[in-house]
């Protein structure tokens, strides 16, 4: 078996060209979309991913060098092992995203949004203006929503929680 320290430094690289690869897609998408049109569209849920997924690549930096022999070998192999956890954070901070749009939870700690309200009966147009333009009140409500959404990421069991919290209560 490859020595331990081997493994960790092969696992470290491929969690730095998974993060900048990825940080690198997501900023050359921004900045095409942001400087290619002229609409003042709001990129929060990929601003929301991308911390969820740096969580993500955290959370598995921080937690490689417990890991067994046997894991470290398998995660050191394999690319999509290695993705898959920061692609859950990214997903989760999305779910805690719409949690937060939704006000299933408020308080303090939470983001607040400036929601724009839907005709009746709602239009695509409403949905479509919702992703757009949907934005944090103030700029403490945006750091709260990166924050949770980093959170989201790096602990994988938060976002399961809040949900069964919330299934219980209904």
């Amino acid at each position: 078996m490859e020595d331990r320290q081997a493994l960790l430094l092969k696992l470290t690289r491929k969690l730095v060209i998974c993060t900048g690869t990825t940080l690198g897609v997501l900023i050359i998408f921004f900045f095409s979309n942001h400087f290619s049109s002229n609409s003042s569209r709001s990129y929060l849920t990929l601003i929301v991913f991308a911390a969820g997924l740096i969580g993500g690549f955290v959370s598995i930096q921080q937690r490689i060098h417990r890991v067994s022999d046997l894991e470290l070998k398998h995660l050191s192999q394999s690319w999509s092992s290695v993705l898959l956890i920061p692609i859950y954070g990214g997903i989760f901070a999305i779910a805690i995203h719409v949690i937060f749009l939704s006000e299933i939870i408020t308080g303090g700690l939470f983001p607040q949004y400036s929601v724009l309200k839907f005709s009746t009966p709602a239009t695509l147009a409403d949905f479509k203006s919702f992703f757009e333009d949907t934005l944090p009140r103030s700029g403490q409500d945006a750091a709260k929503m990166i924050f949770w959404a980093f959170c989201a990421g790096f602990s994988e069991r938060l976002v399961p929680q809040i949900i069964q919290n919330v299934q219980s209560k209904t």
